[in-house]
């Protein structure tokens, strides 16, 4: 046993299933973050367990589409124009893998993280306490009609590749499967084998409960800065002391660029600004998450209503949330279920860390003796218990049965 503990930085799912898998496997560990578990970015979300979200936004024809997309108040993205100069070097590189090769590349990346996500949620959680929260399910996609699906053909191409096929249901079938939806939706595009959260803040709440049953040791408190001896790390400083460490994982979501950076390491991360409603209480919604294709939106049955999530913003860390991104998914949900009724709306807005080749970090700095697990854009609910599995195998000396290069953090040194 090591004479100080490894030290997880970050308590949303990344973090907390890393935590969980290194007790599991005999390490000492320290879970840090400067907020409750489960209450950061892992909070927010339509909670779905995505299997098939292994197809990247930046498929070609992106870059022509998208300054239409940003113009138009009824397209579910929207940008703080103030804020574009900031991020147009991100954005550049962003669009610059919108290419048929690329998207196929990091396809191939991603669906090892999230292709058995469904399975890694069930090995994280059964027989804990937050077993409760899962629910295996059917993962739905919306839309108008036979045409609009079949406009999506390039994208259900690749899912159908990773082994993603749907059944279709068309006609007075729609209504039978799912009675709540409008009349603006006559094709269902149905995946089966997938799964959803009936609570994202309470499930990694009682994750982070069941790693300090199993023996770990929480610590709220914000990280500042890393020490290191030579080129290991030793210790990490946070704002209620030094805490020693034998090494470091460092899985903070879009708030980890400013301590890569303390590794030499810029990384070209931007935060995807995400919005989500609750209505609580909610009657007339559907029975299993669907993805309504028209409004670009996950509507998902949780515990306490219907959780509506899906529109996107890039406009930074500092700005508020804006008031059309909420107005939109109001507009689009009313449309979609027009029975709805809901005894409260409540309002969440988030950031989701978005790398600019869309793969998530995963893996050691060099030979620091820091691992990192973040950049996940909006997979990160569904990857983040493989994503701690993988980290923690790495730190134990076993070799992951995948090939991990694609999400070597690394590729960004120079």
């Amino acid at each position: 046993m090591t004479a100080h503990p490894t030290v997880v930085i970050g308590a949303g799912i990344v973090g907390v299933s890393t935590a969980i898998w290194l007790r599991r496997a005999g390490v000492e560990v320290t879970l840090v973050d400067r907020g409750a578990p489960g209450q950061g970015t892992s909070y927010g979300n339509a909670g779905v367990i995505a299997n098939c979200s292994m197809v990247p936004v930046t498929t070609p024809g992106l870059i022509s589409k998208s300054p239409k997309m940003a113009l138009d108040p009824n397209f579910p993205l929207f940008v703080r124009w103030s804020y574009l100069p900031k991020m147009l070097p991100w954005l550049m590189k962003y669009l610059s893998h919108a290419n048929d090769a690329d998207t196929r590349r990091i396809a191939k990346g991603l669906t090892e993280i999230v292709g058995d996500g469904a399975v890694q949620h069930h090995a994280l959680s059964d027989n804990t306490r937050a077993s409760e929260w899962v629910v295996d399910s059917d993962y739905t996609f919306g839309y108008a009609d036979r045409a609009a699906f079949e406009a999506d053909a390039y994208v259900w191409s690749l899912r159908g590749e990773a082994g993603f096929t749907p059944e279709i249901i068309e006609g007075p079938a729609v209504r039978e499967y799912e009675p709540n939806l409008g009349d603006g939706v006559q094709c269902l595009a149905v995946l089966r084998d997938h799964g959803h959260i009936r609570n994202p803040g309470g499930y990694v709440a009682a994750l982070a409960e069941e790693f300090q049953a199993l023996g770990g040791t929480w610590q709220q408190a914000d990280v500042r800065d890393f020490r290191f001896e030579g080129d290991r790390v030793t210790a990490v400083e946070t704002t209620t002391g030094s805490i020693p460490c034998s090494d470091v994982v460092l899985a903070t979501g879009v708030w980890s660029k400013p301590l890569m950076q303390r590794l030499g390491l810029t990384i070209p991360l931007e935060t995807e600004r995400g919005y989500h409603i609750v209505f609580e209480g909610a009657t007339g919604g559907p029975s299993m998450p669907i993805m309504l294709a028209s409004g670009k939106f996950v509507a998902t049955p949780m515990e306490a209503g219907l959780r509506c999530a899906g529109v996107v913003e890039f406009g930074g860390l500092e700005a508020g949330p804006s008031k059309a991104p909420f107005a939109l998914l109001r507009k689009q949900v009313a449309r979609a279920f027009p029975h709805l009724k809901a005894a409260n709306e409540v309002e969440w807005q988030g950031h989701r860390p978005a790398p600019s080749d869309s793969l998530p970090l995963i893996g050691q700095v060099g030979q620091t003796g820091v691992y990192v697990g973040f950049g996940h854009h909006h997979i990160g609910l569904t990857g983040g218990p493989k994503t701690g599995r993988l980290l923690a195998q790495m730190m134990t000396g076993q070799t992951p049965n995948m090939d991990m290069s694609p999400y070597d953090p690394a590729r960004f040194a120079g």
